[in-house]
């Protein structure tokens, strides 16, 4: 039953067209060009030659360019690469478990419970007098293990429930109540103390030190192997959940590794980055009107690769080029992602038609 199940699975799924790999190179060459761009731009004027022969070669053509480069400029450019995927990669996750196109990583708490977490050591330490827990080190540990407890709660949640829709609602007043808890510390948390957790909750991709990022990679990369193992269990799951118990998947089993790839993704960009909202909304659902397939063998890379772009994009407007100054990543995805938000609201039957 289970053999003839998986065949019959995947007779479904529409193999890849010309017009979708036309699009996936598209998208690299984009992803390559903003990754120059973003290098290029900063305080410090760098030749565009320099900047090529860094990117061909790993070395730039001066001590000082090769400096800023490596060590300030290509972190933060790897961190929006990683950042953008796993956000887009864990919306387009959680849109299709809970078949609702609006849905994000936020809708777990997972967010929620790193930003708690966080509020904890900045604001909690403060409080006690444990100044050397405000360091960054430990705020991306507390950010970690906030999300984590936040999931640990979720599974236990989603082993004894099997309404989605009911899941769903418990994962949200989970993030409220760690939103609740974060409130009464921000409200009783010195000045000094609030000001570095709103700095953080405003998102940056300059912060990420090298030994941080090489940690950052692997807890994406472990999320995107999850993610893609369950790409034919969510193409049958996008049918619905009785047509894929009728077919011999577990249910069940498929959501808790989607719970824990989005956790991975989503927990460690907001440990890392902060909280950004809105890409894990708005460029799961451009992928699906641009490509106009539910295959996930599609939807995950080419998800990936334009979230990758996005949070490139973001990176380079929230530069200010000529400007002098930065901008907060979160206000700058906000303002990107609010148009594309609105535009799912009133044109939601796109993502009905394309399942």
């Amino acid at each position: 039953m289970e053999r003839s199940s998986k065949n019959y699975g995947k007779s479904k799924e529409r193999k890849p067209t010309g017009k979708v790999g036309m699009m996936a190179v598209l998208l690299a060459v984009l992803v390559f060009l903003l990754v120059f761009i973003d290098l290029l731009l900063g305080s410090v004027r760098i030749p565009m030659s320099d900047v090529l022969k860094f990117i061909f070669t790993g070395s730039a053509g001066s001590e000082v360019s090769q400096n800023i480069l490596f060590n300030f400029r290509l972190p933060r450019v790897l961190a929006a690469v990683l950042s953008g995927s796993a956000l887009a990669v864990s919306g387009l996750l959680m849109q299709t478990i809970f078949r609702n196109p609006l849905a994000d990583p936020s809708v777990l708490g997972i967010s929620a419970g790193a930003s708690l977490g966080v509020a904890l050591v900045v604001m909690g330490s403060s409080a006690l007098g444990l100044s050397f827990l405000g360091n960054q080190f430990s705020m991306v540990l507390a950010a970690l293990a906030g999300s984590m407890l936040v999931l640990m709660l979720v599974m236990a949640v989603s082993v004894r429930v099997r309404n989605v829709i009911v899941i769903l609602i418990l994962g949200m007043m989970f993030g409220f109540a760690a939103s609740a808890v974060t409130s009464i510390l921000q409200y009783f948390s010195s000045e000094v103390s609030l000001k570095s957790f709103v700095i953080w909750t405003m998102g940056s991709l300059s912060s990420i030190s090298g030994n941080q990022l090489w940690i950052f990679a692997l807890l994406v990369f472990l999320g995107l192997v999850l993610a893609m193992l369950v790409a034919r269990p969510l193409n049958v799951l996008g049918v619905g959940e009785n047509y894929a118990q009728l077919l011999g998947y577990n249910v069940k089993a498929i959501r808790m590794v989607v719970f824990i790839s989005t956790s991975l993704l989503a927990g460690s960009t907001t440990a890392f980055v902060g909280p950004v909202v809105f890409v894990g909304i708005a460029v799961p659902h451009v992928v699906r009107m641009a490509v106009k397939t539910s295959n996930h063998h599609v939807l995950l890379p080419t998800t990936l690769l334009a979230g990758a772009a996005f949070m490139l994009l973001i990176d380079t407007i929230a530069q200010l080029p000529g400007a002098g100054i930065v901008l907060p990543v979160n206000t700058v995805a906000a303002l990107m992602g609010i148009p594309v938000v609105i535009y799912v609201i009133f044109k939601g039957s796109h993502f009905h038609a394309a399942s």
